[in-house]
């Protein structure tokens, strides 16, 4: 099987790519190497997949790794031009869309970077699929379209037309176009909701990393809503698990058109609160935290809990990386990168 995986340098693109390649599936791995957060953990996530960062760096110019199931393409997702000749001369059967522009509160001061990243390039995304004769379409989606609900846990039958940052409403854009295409064009299409995914090569901007560097680094820790926070923390092996098992199903056809578009929640199926989460990484660290309490930010929510029901059911799905184990991994692991 041949897939695409976009955001390949990226969190969780770097490990389905990993995962996929171990596998024995063929991975063309795409992303645009932003400077959202520090490059060179990208370029460090693509050099444990074979790629050399020189020639990474190069626009629209395949790279061959040291694997020779894996190439690698540095382009934009909205470039109209390069993604469909990509999409035509590698003739994927796959495509995982996990390259997006991230993070809640980022969202607040550009605005525009989430429109071409999240709705011009998905929406190229979907052209290509369609034109491409594309088996199915894995892509994530996020819990953030849940936005102020209160009923818990979030499940994909909840009402979700109320997102309350533009992070999340880029998501849910993606989720209606990706049901237009679905009915349309009848292209299988798997929106995935992922919910605060952590572990080793973790991105600089999520709590995990943040409240691991500062507290190392001796400063105070932000903690919002005053520490009255809890979120489904999931284990990035538990993340690509879910998600390579869908990829893998691809194959199976899909008979009426409820099947062809489907959304599911993918995460650890338990809410965390976020100061015993902080306990983990102090008692990791053996270290006590300063904890400057602050307000709930904007665009922010103040519990996540996401029911994975449908997902044990169609695929067996099973989290099972405690809290415990999870901030340990991490903390190893950062340890040793940042020595």
């Amino acid at each position: 099987m041949k897939v695409l995986v976009t955001g390949a340098a990226g969190f969780i693109g770097f490990y389905v790519s990993k995962v996929l390649l171990e596998k024995g599936h063929k991975v063309v791995g795409l992303d645009n190497i932003n400077d959202y957060y520090d490059v060179n953990l990208k370029f460090s996530r693509l050099k444990e997949l074979g790629i050399n960062q020189n020639e990474a760096e190069e626009f629209n110019s395949l790279c061959k790794s040291k694997n020779e199931s894996f190439t690698f393409i540095r382009m934009n997702l909205e470039n109209r031009e390069e993604l469909p000749h990509l999409f035509r001369k590698e003739k994927f059967d796959i495509v995982c869309n996990l390259a997006a522009q991230a993070g809640v509160r980022y969202s607040l001061e550009n605005p525009e970077t989430y429109i071409d990243s999240n709705l011009v390039g998905f929406l190229n995304i979907l052209e290509c699929c369609r034109h491409n004769d594309i088996k199915h379409l894995v892509y994530a989606s996020s819990s953030s379209v849940y936005g102020l609900n209160e009923k818990i846990p979030f499940s994909t039958d909840d009402n979700v037309d109320y997102p309350i940052s533009l992070y999340a409403a880029t998501k849910k854009s993606n989720e209606l176009m990706a049901h237009t295409y679905s009915h349309l064009f009848k292209i299988p299409t798997t929106g995935l909701r992922f919910f605060t995914v952590y572990g080793p090569w973790g991105r600089p901007d999520m709590a995990m990393f943040l409240f691991t560097d500062a507290i190392v680094k001796d400063r105070p820790i932000k903690v919002f809503n005053h520490g009255k926070m809890e979120r489904d923390f999931t284990y990035i092996d538990d993340i690509v698990e879910g998600v390579v098992r869908i990829i893998e199903k691809s194959s199976e056809k899909r008979i009426d058109h409820n099947e062809f578009y489907k959304i599911y929640n993918i995460g650890n199926n338990n809410s965390v609160k976020l100061l015993d989460f902080i306990k983990e990484i102090e008692y990791n660290l053996d270290k006590v935290a300063t904890k400057e309490m602050l307000p709930m930010q904007p665009g922010d929510v103040e519990r996540t809990w996401a029911d994975v029901n449908q997902l044990i059911k169609d695929y067996d799905y099973s989290p099972n990386t405690s809290i415990k184990e999870g901030v340990k991994y991490f903390i190893d692991w950062f340890k040793g990168y940042y020595n």
